[in-house]
Parts: structure tokens; sequence; C-alpha cells
């Protein structure tokens, strides 16, 4: 497809590459860009990928990983069982999990290490004080959150890493959709914590791997 004009100075600009949302692009043009990159030899992440697309770029591309609770797709998964984990990701609940695991498999892609916490939202905050301690060896924190989205702010208190919360559109009535907790997080009495947009997960993985890169821990792949 001559017409695809893919964005390969992004990661000597930024330190990290284009990422492609799948949401709305038919397979035939998901696998076209798939193609580009595979023959490069590089690595590719797509978010937002429904199941029924997926099935066709698993079977075109042997190597690839799909994750459907998140949607995501990475050619290659890395294995980082032996890595560092520098950035938590935390949620207040399972349900949360669809964004946790974008967050997850985004830092995957940018090899980064990261460890997955979930259940421990204000509902039971017990859960959350047990692991304090634990808590505080990562780098930067990522903290997932619907309904109310109180969990950044009771986390912004207490540890002092790089905080980036997202609003997850988890529950019902004024929850609206995570809009309530995207308003909690932005007026949250926690000085200094981050907030993306609601669910977006991947977007929060790329603000970590920013703070990251001023740690020099990591530059362009």
């Amino acid at each position: 497809m001559d017409h695809l004009n893919l964005d390969t100075d992004r990661e000597s600009r930024l330190g990290f590459p284009e990422v492609i949302y799948g949401a709305v692009k038919s397979t035939k043009i998901l696998a076209a860009i798939l193609g580009r990159y595979s023959d490069s030899g590089k690595n590719a992440l797509i978010t937002h990928l429904q199941p029924e697309k997926s099935a066709d770029l698993v079977r075109d591309f042997a190597d690839a990983f799909y994750d459907p609770i998140s949607g995501t797709l990475l050619l290659h998964l890395n294995d980082l069982a032996r890595a560092e984990e520098h950035v938590g990701i935390l949620s207040a609940g399972t349900s949360d999990q669809f964004v946790v695991n974008e967050a997850f498999y985004t830092l995957n892609f940018l090899k980064v290490g990261s460890a997955r916490i979930s259940d421990i939202g204000v509902a039971g905050i017990h859960r959350l004080m047990t692991r304090i301690d634990d808590l505080k060896r990562f780098k930067v924190l990522i903290v997932a959150a619907g309904f109310e989205g109180a969990l950044p702010s009771v986390v912004g208190g207490l540890l002092p890493q790089p905080t980036i919360a997202v609003p997850t559109s988890v529950g019902y009535g004024v929850a609206a959709k995570g809009v309530t907790a995207l308003h909690a997080m932005l007026s949250s009495c926690a000085n200094g914590i981050t907030v993306v947009n609601i669910d977006n997960g991947y977007g929060a993985a790329v603000a970590a791997y920013r703070i990251l890169q001023q740690f020099c821990l990591f530059g362009a792949h």
C-alpha cells in the first residue's frame, strides 16, 4: 500500500517508535503496516484491536501475540522475565484489568519491566496498606481506578514516586463511564500526580517511559 506514511523517524526524535491504533483500521491495512515493520526487522504494537481482526493477523504473523483483555497485539512479545521491574501498575479492582494490561504490554513493547498489582482499591484499603513497602521499589507508579477514582490520591499521598493516574470507565450511574473518576483525579489534593485520559493505559505507559528516560535507564531502541 503506497499511501501508507509511517512515522519511522519518531524513534530517533522521541526515543520510542510509532504505535498503531487499530480500532478503525481494516485488517488489510493493519496487515500491510505490520508487514512493513516485520520486513524491517522491527517490533510493532497495535492498541484497541478487535478480536475478529486479531485472528487474521496472528495467523499471518507467526510470532504475533494478542491479549484479548486489552486488545493489544505485538509482533513479538519481549521476554522480560529477568528484567528489573521499574514500573508498578496498580489497579483498584480486576474490572480495571483491560487498562492495566494495555499499560503492561505497552511497557513490554518498550522493553520495560513492570509488575501488575490488582485489587488494592479503597473499598478494602487494608490491601493497599500491606503492600506499601513493596511498592517503594518501583521508580514510577501507574494507578488505574474507576467509580470515584480515589486510589491515585491515596497512593500519591503515601508514596514519593512519580504517579500517573488512569481513570477507567468502570462504574455505573453518576460514574458516567469514567468522567467522575477523571474529574476526581484532576482535582486530587495529592501533590503532583499526573492524569491521563479515560482508559488510556497506553498513554500512561508512555508517560512512565518518558520519565524513565530521564533516569537514563532507557534510550532509543
